[in-house]
């Protein structure tokens, strides 16, 4: 039999193909085999060579997780009447953990004075306290850690850094103001007053272009400033008129501000008992009473402050009466040596502890201004009286208290010599600035 060819419209290999079909297929057979064992030798090189450049490679350890504490940390900022019992109870802590703190005499005295703002730290488990730590003042922080026996604790002390600055500036608007521009703080300002009080009055007296200056002292914890101290030495310039004072520590610890030559600036009373409060009625025998209607004399000096302004005694004296009298509300008596007598009326409230026959040192607490009694608004009402006749406290002139004692002016004066030449380098003209530095 013959075999024909079949002519289909397909190409050569097609027409090969089908005249030869077992040729065709050990030769493609062929051809397929080495494309398949080509490419696997391809594939063992690449591994080959992959597996050498790693081993090549630096092998890196994974970091190891950081240990989770099993403690919760709780940052707790003290709020207005705050009481630890309070916290405990807030943060589900347990109560007798406090009750075992509090029985700790140094621990309760640290837990009992806390001030809105304070921080406290706290670490617990499931409510059981772990560790607490509290800075109690400035300088000491109270640490609390849970022991097997119970609690152990430490006060850890935080030691200070005593600098001196100066400051110098002149008076725009208020003292607060112009201090604060000058670049110090509202207690620098109340010390300058404070230093100056028997001679300036700082609320009525003050003028645009005065001038202050001041040397005093800055504490400073790891570099970091912390807040101001107690001044130096200061001057105030004061409608033209130079007051200058320097501080001296007297053997027994105190201390007291005297004039460069040995001087005291005390005095045997306070100018007015209030030191910021605006002078709203004078000592006038013939004002007409703003309740009463009619002409009622003023035997008195009365100083405009917000309800809850300290009251401060004028002299050391004792006190003849705390109560209520009249149309003076809650009021005031003292008296002092020589027959005087001053009155503090339309108070508030008292100083806590203050009672009837007490002693009281000049410039100590005696109570708040208020408005109670016959009263308008917030002031306090003061009076001076001298065998029971009212003087105007605003003229009366007082005797300055004792100078130095001669055995000690020569040590006075070589350790307040630096103190006011550091203040003379702040007021002169080439070495004037505004400024604390």
């Amino acid at each position: 039999m013959h075999q024909r060819a079949i002519e289909l419209p397909f190409d050569g290999a097609a027409t090969l193909a089908l005249r030869q079909p077992r040729r065709f297929g050990v030769f493609a057979c062929c051809i397929i085999a080495g494309v398949v064992f080509g490419a696997a030798g391809s594939m063992v090189g690449q591994q080959k060579a992959s597996r050498s450049a790693l081993a090549q490679m630096p092998v890196y350890s994974a970091p190891a997780a950081a240990p989770v504490s099993p403690f919760e940390q709780i940052e707790v900022t003290i709020r207005r009447n705050d009481t630890m019992d309070a916290i405990f109870r807030r943060l589900e802590l347990s109560l007798s953990d406090l009750a075992a703190l509090r029985s700790v005499p140094e621990i309760r005295k640290s837990l009992d004075r806390l001030r809105p703002g304070d921080v406290i730290k706290l670490s617990h488990l499931n409510g059981e306290l772990a560790s607490m730590v509290r800075r109690v003042s400035v300088t000491e922080t109270l640490s609390v850690t849970r022991q097997a026996e119970g609690f152990d604790h430490s006060i850890i002390e935080n030691p200070l850094e005593t600098r001196q600055a100066a400051i110098a500036g002149g008076i725009a608007s208020s003292l607060f103001r112009s201090v604060s521009e000058a670049g110090g703080s509202e207690q620098l300002a109340v010390d300058l007053a404070e230093v100056f009080r028997y001679d300036i009055d700082f609320v009525n007296e003050v003028q645009p272009g005065d001038r202050f200056a001041a040397v005093y002292e800055q504490a400073w914890q790891d570099g970091e400033f912390v807040q101001d101290g107690g001044i130096l030495a200061a001057e105030f310039v004061n409608e033209g008129r130079t007051y200058r004072a320097v501080r001296y520590v007297m053997p027994d610890g105190t201390t007291e501000f005297y004039t460069p030559d040995g001087r005291s600036l005390r005095k045997a009373f306070l100018r007015f008992p209030v030191a910021f409060g605006r002078v709203s009625s004078g000592f006038n025998m013939a004002r007409r009473h703003p309740i009463l209607n009619r002409v009622r004399a003023h035997k008195g000096i009365d100083f405009a402050a917000p309800i809850g302004t300290p009251v401060k005694a004028a002299a050391d004296g004792r006190v003849q009466l705390r109560g209520v009298q009249g149309g003076y509300g809650n009021v005031v008596i003292l008296a002092h040596s020589g027959g005087v007598t001053t009155l503090y009326g339309h108070l508030s409230r008292f100083a806590n502890g203050l009672r009837n026959g007490d002693r009281v040192k000049q410039g100590q607490l005696i109570g708040y201004i208020g408005m109670t009694g016959l009263s308008t608004g917030p002031h306090l009402h003061y009076e001076y009286r001298v065998n029971g006749v009212h003087r105007d406290p605003s003229r009366i002139k007082h005797t300055p208290a004792e100078p130095i004692p001669a055995r000690l002016k020569a040590d006075f004066l070589e350790k307040t010599r630096p103190l006011l030449a550091r203040l003379d380098g702040v007021t002169s003209p080439a070495g004037s600035v505004s400024g604390a530095r």
